[in-house]
């Protein structure tokens, strides 16, 4: 998975490269496209059900799955101007979940940690 998300990356820098786009992509325009394309995944689900949610039509999954899609180049484009790792911020957030989130006391819960008895 590592060396294609490198792929992914050196992709997705040849593609701003190719257009020259680097000058628009500041941090704050990145994360902006970020919010604004995981909210076009939301409307996908807008209206149905948690049921309903996983049993999209082929149509409809190829929709979403082109917002996610952009949502990850969005995501590794901001980690590259800022200078970040993306596979190491995950890793580093995921521990920090595993301390907030301890299995005794999250299993099977949607709890936030600060509510924890």
């Amino acid at each position: 998975m590592a060396d294609r998300l490198a792929e992914l990356q050196d992709a997705v820098e040849a593609f701003v490269a190719e257009r020259d786009w680097a000058q628009f992509h500041s941090p704050k325009n990145l994360a902006m496209s970020v919010a604004i394309e995981a909210a076009e995944i939301m409307e996908h689900f807008q209206w149905c059900t948690g049921e309903e949610s996983y049993a999209l039509a082929p149509q409809k999954r190829a929709r979403v799955a082109n917002e996610i899609g952009d949502v990850l180049i969005y995501l590794v484009r901001l980690a590259r101007v800022l200078d970040i790792d993306l596979v190491d911020a995950a890793t580093a957030k995921l521990a920090q979940n595993r301390e907030k989130y301890p299995v005794d006391k999250a299993k099977g819960r949607a709890t936030k940690y600060v509510d924890f008895d």
